[in-house]
């Protein structure tokens, strides 16, 4: 499915990574910017005697990493995405509540005594509630500031416009109050009707009411694993993308192909009616000798009766000559202008141009016109010679005038070629745009499963060149970074989930392997038999636990968490993950490219409307 993401742009990706690991497509739309705010003056000193830190957002876990260098100092963190984002900046005592902000208060009430001394809340400026439990002192300080976009995101009016969205998430209340208000200041209200809902709570889930969602669903648990399993039970789209060659594999659903109207058109109607008109003229010019006295004689008009008998008039040679050349300029000069209409018709990817069939109607009245230079070679003017002047003055005449029927034609069909050009360009770049969602979704589906995607990735290349401008540069830079990786694929999540429990054990047992012969002997022991503790309920900051949370995260789906507490390992442990680490970190990067190819390819769709 694709998914519209709300959040600010460092989550965003961190969740767009989740969701192309289950197979989804996701589209950034951030509706804050975070702003890290110098902490005042009493911070440091209110951090030194405190006994705990709460966090409540993985925000906060940043902003204090900005503001002091501690971080052996107690956290307490709202949920594990919080947590995890301390672990991965350095705290080494971080514990997670799994919940919200009673949960957060609970942990408070069972871990800590309020005699020990106060607590420190890091936050941002703008919070739902104070976390206050019976009996401790709190102090907060707002280190972040989330500021709120003044108009929707590009991204996500394009995708609404395009009708190329199955989904929304919403992490906050105030996130789904500023979505209700941007997108009903844009006039796109009513484009939700095709997408679902889904919020982190019932309260951020409140205010969407005010838009006409197709279904709207509130996490059972407030965390971002409730909402991407919400995201996953969502009905799939029932509409299959473009396929885009018939021998290819199959892969999941791409928003539906934007047809391009096809036919004769307006253009192409006015351009057969001239060549038909032209042809006609041409045949009734070139079978003129053979037509009845009678109707020759209409042609030509009432012969006129001849004057007395006067001397014979004397050929104008100049005068003839002069209007031979000045009728094979005139055709020259039509001639190439129909070519350049046909230019411009070809161009705008019209049907048939006409320089295939106007071209042959020039070349009969050039002919005409050298039937007309060979007479005076035939019969050299002399003084004296009577040579009759009415036939080709009348051929002259019949000529000059197919050349102005033509020349305004021609003229005509290029204001109408011009006219239809843009809209037929928006509907090739609308139709391209969708070809590159579908290759996207190819891409990620050969990801998934660990296989080559040369073939698919070769399928960018003429996109890439048919963008008019000669050449899609970003999508030429995402292409070109995944062209490493494409003739042997890269390890697919299921796998490096497979090959982990092998990488822990190892890494475990090198880091009880110091220089006491003890210790050397039990991590052989460990080396051999796996004997260490499991799942993401494991607590602490050991080698052990980070392990036992990693292996989670992956069973989870959540490969990026389990990168970033395996690089959190220290020295010793750590020399037993390289090439595990290297080859998740090549999916991961894959991922983020393919991502961004879905991302830019919306944008286009939503530009060509």
């Amino acid at each position: 499915m694709r998914v519209l993401i709300t959040r600010p742009e460092r989550e965003a990706t961190a969740l767009a990574t989740a969701l192309g690991q289950r197979g989804h497509v996701a589209v950034i739309a951030p509706l804050f910017r975070l702003d890290i705010l110098h902490p005042p003056g009493d911070f440091a000193a209110a951090l030194a005697s405190c006994q705990a830190v709460l966090l409540t957002s993985a925000n906060g876990a940043r902003a204090l990493a900005e503001a002091s260098d501690q971080r052996s100092r107690p956290i307490l963190a709202v949920g594990d995405t919080t947590a995890a984002t301390a672990e991965g900046l350095g705290f080494t005592a971080v514990t997670s509540a799994a919940g919200d902000s009673d949960s957060l208060a609970e942990l408070v009430r069972q871990r800590l005594d309020p005699k020990v001394g106060p607590l420190v809340h890091v936050s941002g400026v703008d919070i739902a509630g104070e976390i206050a439990p019976d009996g401790f002192e709190v102090r907060r300080f707002a280190l972040y500031e989330a500021r709120q976009a003044d108009a929707l995101p590009d991204s996500a009016r394009a995708a609404l416009q395009a009708r190329a969205l199955d989904a929304a998430t919403f992490f906050s209340p105030r996130a789904s109050t500023l979505f209700a208000r941007l997108v009903t200041a844009a006039g796109l209200a009513d484009a939700c009707r095709a997408v679902s809902a889904v919020a982190i709570s019932p309260a951020a889930a409140e205010p969407l009411s005010a838009l006409p969602f197709k279904a709207t669903v509130a996490a059972p648990r407030p965390t971002r694993q409730a909402v991407l399993d919400e995201i996953d039970r969502l009905p799939l789209p029932s509409v299959k993308g473009p396929e885009i060659m018939s021998d290819a594999p199959s892969f999941p659903p791409s928003p539906p192909p934007v047809q391009v109207r096809r036919g004769l058109g307006f253009t192409g109607a006015f351009v057969t009616g001239l060549i038909a008109a032209a042809i006609v003229l041409v045949g009734a010019v070139g079978s003129l000798p053979y037509w009845p006295e009678e109707a020759r004689m209409l042609w030509r008009g009432p012969a006129m009766v001849p004057p007395a008998p006067t001397p014979a008039p004397v050929l104008d040679t100049a005068a003839l000559e002069a209007a031979k050349k000045e009728l094979n300029a005139r055709l020259d000069d039509l001639d190439k202008r129909v070519r350049a209409a046909a230019t411009t018709a070809a161009q705008a990817d019209r049907p048939p141009t006409p320089d295939t069939t106007i071209g042959p109607a020039i070349a009969e009245l050039r002919g005409r016109v050298e039937a007309l230079e060979s007479k005076p070679a035939a019969a050299p003017a002399t003084p004296g010679t009577e040579v009759d002047l009415a036939p080709l003055k009348s051929e002259i005449a019949t000529l000059r005038a197919a050349l102005q029927s033509l020349d305004g034609s021609v003229e005509k069909i290029k204001a109408a070629a011009s006219a239809s050009g843009t809209a037929d360009q928006k509907a090739v770049a609308a139709a391209r745009a969708s070809a590159v969602i579908g290759i996207a979704a190819r891409l990620s589906a050969a990801l998934e499963s660990g296989l080559p995607f040369t073939a698919d990735l070769a399928l960018l290349a003429p996109l890439i060149q048919s963008d008019g401008k000669g050449g899609d540069a970003k999508l030429t830079e995402l292409s070109a970074s995944l062209q490493p990786l494409a003739q042997s694929g890269v390890v697919s999540r299921a796998a490096l989930a497979a090959e982990f429990p092998a990488v822990a054990k190892a890494a475990l047992a090198d880091d009880l392997a110091d220089d006491s012969f003890g210790e050397r002997l039990l991590g052989k022991l460990k080396g051999l038999v796996s004997l260490r503790r499991v799942g993401a309920d494991v607590q602490g900051n050991s080698v052990e636990a980070k392990l036992a949370r990693a292996e989670a995260a992956l069973d989870g789906g959540d490969l990026a968490k389990a990168v970033a507490l395996v690089k959190s390992l220290p020295a010793p442990a750590a020399r037993a993950t390289p090439v595990w680490l290297a080859r998740a970190e090549a999916h991961l990067g894959a991922q983020r490219t393919i991502d961004q190819i879905a991302a830019h390819a919306v944008s286009l769709l939503g530009a060509a409307r």
